[in-house]
């Protein structure tokens, strides 16, 4: 089968859909991944991926921008005439479904997170919900990352039941994230966030809860890893974060293209995001036996069990977060190695990048007749 798969950045599938990729390119299918070009186009080349550069605007929602896109979707659709596309990311999920109905193409999408529409409210996201529900009304199929966000797609009719499938996540290599040791009992503990510097993501609470632990813990260090000035409507720009580093507050780490180094020397990993699909920085650290703090929001409380594998706090509120990084510090070493011991479990149980693989080759099964190797 020639398999498209469509997504706002190269990157995000190198990232977070390789396992995919490579059971797909194993199984003997061939795969054209279309995205704007980023550092990560020869990566996926070289394992074996055609790459064909989109052109869009990532953010927003604009009439005229977005009705060039699914345009321009539709021609590449039909001189590609794939036996399937796979997508993923709001714009390429919607506007791809539209592009694909229009060419004649069998089209997947995967839905890993409802963005800034869903979280403003109002009419901005009363416009999200008409466009996905017409985009998405003669699907097949429809992936979920979690159960929050596909009771609300079913709640509000965007989706009906028999579309609707749930996957953990993008799954997890559970080899390349093998558990490690935490770090010593004598050293400073490291609160860990790891995310996109986005307001969304509750980059501003972190800090702000750091400011309260480190009046009580100055030994305490909270680290931020992962870009600034992405092209986001709520991006947290350099000069704020150096702002915060010359306050003593947080230590930045910049961008990295193997996170387990950090995870490995953190004491607890964070990620106060307002919403999630499946938020991939909690999976990674758990299977890395890192007990969790994250707020109790779609994605996130999919990720941790509460009081068991980590610890949930209020979203939009950094006291608190304070107060679960300072219940944290309170637990002994033993009860924080539990916690990092029963993520790894769960992860083990539910989010095998396995799992992930083989809803797809049911899917593309199910979508053609022709999906398996």
């Amino acid at each position: 089968m020639l398999i498209l798969m469509t997504v706002n950045s190269a990157w995000n599938i190198w990232n977070f859909r390789r396992p995919l990729v490579e059971s797909l390119l194993a199984d003997g299918h061939q795969i054209t991944v279309l995205a704007p070009p980023d550092e990560s186009v020869g990566q996926l080349e070289r394992v074996g991926c055609r790459f064909r550069p989109l052109e869009m605007n990532v953010k927003g929602l604009n009439p005229i921008e977005d009705l060039k896109l699914q345009r321009r979707l539709k021609r590449i659709f039909r001189e590609e005439q794939p036996d399937a596309v796979l997508s993923f990311t709001i714009k390429n999920n919607i506007f791809g479904a539209r592009a694909a109905h229009a060419a004649g193409v069998p089209f997947i999408p995967n839905v890993t997170g409802l963005g800034t529409a869903f979280l403003s409210g109002g009419l901005l996201q009363t416009v999200a919900e008409q466009l996905y529900r017409r985009a998405f009304a003669k699907l097949p199929i429809v992936f979920f990352q979690n159960e929050d966000d596909r009771d609300l797609f079913l709640d509000r009719k965007l989706v009906r039941t028999d579309q609707a499938r749930l996957l953990p996540g993008s799954g997890i290599d559970l080899e390349r994230f093998a558990p490690a040791e935490m770090p010593s009992g004598e050293a400073p503990p490291v609160f860990l966030m790891i995310a996109r510097l986005l307001r969304d993501k509750g980059v501003i609470e972190f800090v702000e809860a750091a400011r309260q632990i480190k009046a009580r813990h100055s030994s305490a260090r909270f680290q931020l890893l992962g870009a600034t000035g992405s092209e986001n409507r709520t991006a947290i720009d350099i000069a704020t974060v150096e702002g915060w580093v010359a306050e003593s507050v947080v230590e930045y780490l910049g961008t990295t293209n193997d996170v387990r180094p950090a995870i490995a020397a953190a004491s607890c990993v964070v990620l106060p995001s307002y919403r999630e699909g499946a938020p991939r920085t909690l999976i990674e650290a758990a299977a890395m036996a890192r007990p969790l703090i994250a707020t109790d929001v779609p994605g996130c409380r999919a990720v941790v069990d509460h009081d068991v594998s980590g610890v949930l706090c209020a979203v939009r509120n950094a006291d608190s977060l304070a107060e679960a990084m300072e219940r944290f510090l309170t637990l002994s070493s033993q009860a924080k190695a539990e916690m990092g011991r029963a993520g790894r479990l769960k992860m083990e149980r539910e989010f095998d990048q396995a799992l992930v693989v083989s809803a797809y080759r049911q899917a593309l099964a199910a979508l053609t007749g022709d999906g398996q190797s």
